[in-house]
């Protein structure tokens, strides 16, 4: 008889809090209690699942008895002070923030990637990058294919990958645009509605952005290719949801786009949208609220020798975040 678990919810008042509730009840996992965690001022508040409405509890030290399962989504900072107290609950934790992601002892997964890793956790499996996991659902097929090297990219991010209050913000600075007034930037440096800005995370002494370092970083662990080189620029769209990526990567062994095609179209959780005369190609808005990523535009790079361009799209609340999460758990 299958098992149901008692799982805890940790950030879950916030846009990938949220979206775990609804992967969690659609994808019907096996709950036998659930327990939201936040912070004190959401205490209290109730949120729906499965026809119930669960109170809010704040997050303290003793939040985690009796869980097995504890779904991180409330930064690295939380994550750092309580991912251990809940391990040492007995509970199993899978962390959406970046707090664990390059630790040594804890993996770094995507189901369709390395899901052979999972068998080394200690207690704590790290989620990816929203970004890197959308690049990856592409780039590791292409890798088994071809032999990856290296990549250059440039990434469009949809604002939902800064969370609910960041959705707000565009949505307020649209309505004033429209209207002919103006409402300034509280999340970002600078209005997000019709502009862009190169600028996505913390910049780094070597002039990139944490952001942009992470499809090198993480995409070595979990492809387990260390020689792995990636140079990129994220860029935060005026998108409510759903990121894209601009790829060109370059591959030890000759690449035959029909070939490639064939490879990305038998790949799990990716769809080929792939007809420029048509103009089939993935956008975020077709990609959002889709479980799979999708890669199109698919052509031989021109400044490379053995060299692949494609466009890859996905939603980044679910497979950058709660739906990847709950893959990990129902891959254990």
């Amino acid at each position: 008889m299958a098992k149901n678990y008692h799982v805890a919810i940790v950030g879950a008042t916030g846009a990938v809090g949220i979206e775990l509730l609804r992967v969690m009840e659609r994808r019907n996992f096996p709950v036998a209690n659930l327990r939201l965690l936040a912070s004190h001022r959401s205490a209290g508040k109730k949120l729906a699942f499965r026809d119930e409405d669960i109170a809010i509890a704040a997050l303290d030290e003793n939040s985690f008895a009796g869980i097995d399962l504890a779904f991180f989504s409330a930064g690295s900072e939380t994550a750092r002070k309580f991912a251990p107290l809940a391990q040492r609950a007995g509970a199993l934790v899978i962390d959406n923030s970046s707090g664990f992601r390059m630790e040594e002892d804890v993996p770094l997964v995507i189901p369709e990637v390395n899901p052979e890793d999972v068998r080394t956790h200690r207690g704590i499996i790290a989620n990816p990058n929203c970004t890197t996991a959308v690049a990856l659902m592409a780039l590791c097929p292409l890798h088994r294919a071809f032999g990856l090297r290296r990549v250059f990219a440039a990434s469009y991010q949809a604002v939902s990958g800064s969370g609910a209050r960041a959705i707000a913000e565009l949505k307020t600075q649209v309505e004033a645009s429209v209207s002919g007034g103006s409402a300034s930037p509280k999340i970002y440096p600078h209005p997000i509605a019709f502009n862009v800005l190169p600028h996505v995370d913390s910049f780094l002494a070597n002039g990139y952005t944490r952001e942009e370092m992470k499809l090198q970083t993480e995409g070595r662990k979990m492809m387990h290719l260390p020689e792995f080189r990636a140079s990129v620029t994220c860029v935060r769209v005026p998108v409510y949801r759903a990121h894209a990526v601009a790829l060109s990567a370059e591959f030890e062994r000759p690449v035959l786009v029909e070939r490639a095609r064939a490879v990305l179209a038998e790949a799990p959780g990716l769809d080929l949208v792939d007809d420029p005369a048509g103009n089939g190609y993935p956008t975020p808005l077709e990609a959002a609220g889709k479980d799979n990523c999708q890669a199109g535009r698919l052509r031989l790079d021109c400044a490379f020798e053995n060299g692949l361009a494609l466009w890859v799209v996905g939603d980044q609340l679910l497979k950058g975040a709660a739906l990847n999460a709950v893959q990990i758990a129902e891959l254990l």
